[in-house]
């Protein structure tokens, strides 16, 4: 773990936390990397990994205990983005790191004791696969904006709407849902509500797994609800108190897309100076000419600042600070700096960079949706803008 924050880093991990990485190391190279081509031409991660990954204690670790758990601490989701950077599996991280740090934590602060008990074990031990519906085709970053309504009728909710882009789509056994139960309510995001669905439950339509240009062993999904009808108890929270808790808890889904983007391009850097390290051209290695070794080691410096201001982050969340202006910064730049690196890593490979059998090549394209899954740059900035007054 030392590699991914340096010395800043070490004071925060414990034995723990590295019986907990080897563990899952272990578990990576045995269960996941062999079969990530496959699973990328599948556009999907077969189910069985999702009930080995609970067995093993890899996902819900963080809940308490009577909820299938163990308590542990958000450091041990950092060990896992980490892990899951190192071998390749982004596509897997991002289906994991949805499920795990955003729905989930839904469910636990919003949720009844008879919710949690209903849902979190499911989800911990895999046998539910989470996702979170929040994109329409017209509303995305704009989230007061969306469409998708679900109207009280008796002891139900009928949900009519669409959504898209939603990352586990496809395989989810449950998702949160974000709709408008009062779609007059002024200012508009007081009335967006959260409203769990499960699956199976008639008008819930999974549509198709869309084509992306990264991440494809993550399947994301287009959704359509047609008089879905759902007990009212599937209501997270109160009426109303959607916008504001999607709000809250996209802080840590930004936290955990920083973490994400400068480990990858950590990861893009060691890999380019292996090969720049050991491929000839002109009659010396890549790396000896001084324009490369001035890039790389441009790349290294920013990307040593960004992993100290990124832990301080990770520093400030365990101790419940509010990081929503720091995190939208490190989330637009992090994102920024991890798709330069890659454009950069891919030139130094030269033709090879290109080809999708290397790791460099797989790596550039799956990074790409950093500056746009949980905020775009232009959303980050406009958040930071304001909280400057600007």
């Amino acid at each position: 773990m030392k590699s991914w924050f340096g010395e800043m880093a070490m004071q925060f991990f414990r034995e723990e936390h590295e019986i907990f990485r080897r563990s899952l190391r272990s578990f990576l190279e045995r269960e996941v990397k062999p079969h990530l081509d496959e699973w990328g031409k599948n556009r999907q991660v077969p189910r069985d990994i999702w009930r080995k990954l609970g067995d093993q204690g890899f996902i819900g670790y963080w809940v308490d205990e009577k909820y299938g758990g163990t308590g542990a601490d958000f450091l041990y989701s950092v060990v896992l983005i980490g892990e899951m950077v190192r071998a390749g599996a982004l596509g897997l991280a991002a289906g994991v790191g949805v499920h795990n740090d955003i729905v989930m934590p839904y469910i636990d602060i919003l949720g009844t004791e008879e919710q949690k008990m209903h849902w979190l074990p499911k989800c911990c031990t895999g046998e539910y696969i989470a996702a979170i519906g929040m994109t329409e085709p017209g509303a995305g970053s704009d989230l007061q904006a969306i469409r998708a309504t679900a109207v009280r009728d008796g002891d139900d909710y009928v949900i009519n709407g669409q959504k898209t882009f939603i990352t586990n789509g496809y395989s989810c056994d449950l998702i949160v849902l974000a709709v408008k139960t009062d779609p007059r309510a002024q200012p508009p995001y007081k009335g967006i509500s959260l409203i769990v669905v499960e699956e199976g439950t008639p008008g819930f339509i999974k549509s198709r797994k869309l084509e992306k240009m990264g991440l494809h062993a993550s399947d994301t999904a287009e959704l359509f609800f047609e008089d879905c009808r759902v007990p009212a108890g599937n209501l997270l929270g109160q009426e109303g108190d959607g916008f504001v808790a999607m709000m809250r808890n996209l802080q840590q889904e930004r936290l955990v897309s920083t973490l994400r983007n400068v480990l990858t391009a950590e990861r893009m850097l060691e890999i380019t100076i292996e090969y720049c390290q050991t491929r000839t051209v002109f009659g010396k290695p890549v790396s000896k000419h001084q324009h490369n070794a001035f890039k790389i080691v441009e790349m290294a410096t920013e990307i040593e600042m960004a992993k100290d201001f990124t832990f301080h982050l990770v520093s400030d969340h365990l101790g419940k600070k509010d990081i929503t202006k720091k995190v939208s910064m490190a989330k637009w730049y992090n994102a920024e700096l991890a798709n330069r690196v890659a454009y950069q890593c891919v030139q130094l490979h030269g033709g090879y960079g290109y080809m999708s059998e290397y790791e460099i090549c797989r790596y550039a394209l799956d990074v790409r949706m950093g500056s746009i899954a949980a905020g775009t740059t232009e959303v980050m900035k406009t958040i930071i803008a304001r909280g400057m007054g600007l």
